[in-house]
């Protein structure tokens, strides 16, 4: 007979998506998450049931109360999903893309902060991730070209 446990165990560790994941930059140790937030428009039926979708990229260096609030906001030329399309990727409309759930999205975005003198502390400072949007797509592809010519 098996145990009842093992049964469990595929439900323990499914993601739940709540959580912050690690992400490991030389000894530092951050935390990252990733979530949607928009407004309510039940009054308006033609511009849709959400209004001013966004998603949010959140870093937070271990043991520190600071955040940083990554924050890209719909707009012209600017893809955020809305419900229709998969969560946590942000785009351009000339078809570029970035997936904030991945691991390697949030170290981009993390790294062009910090060259720009973005630190983490203990204050929660909020940020345009359109800003960092470029850079970020930039950073990736020289690390996707790097790793193919390997």
């Amino acid at each position: 007979m098996r145990p009842l446990c093992r049964r469990t165990y595929a439900a323990r560790v499914i993601r739940t998506g709540k959580k912050a994941r690690r992400l490991l930059v030389g000894d530092e140790v951050f935390l990252w998450s990733v979530r949607h937030e928009h407004l309510a428009n039940p009054s308006d039926s033609t511009a849709g049931r959400y209004q001013d979708c966004r998603e949010i990229l959140v870093l937070r260096r271990h043991g520190t109360h600071g955040r940083l609030l990554i924050t890209f906001r719909q707009g012209a030329g600017r893809s955020v999903p809305d419900g229709i399309g998969p969560g946590g990727v942000v785009g351009t409309a000339d078809g570029r893309h970035l997936n904030l759930n991945e691991p390697g999205a949030a170290r981009a975005v993390l790294d062009e902060a910090e060259a720009r003198g973005i630190s983490i502390g203990d204050a929660v400072i909020e940020l345009d991730g359109w800003e960092f949007y470029d850079a970020a797509v930039a950073r990736i592809e020289s690390r996707r070209s790097a790793a193919n010519q390997q």
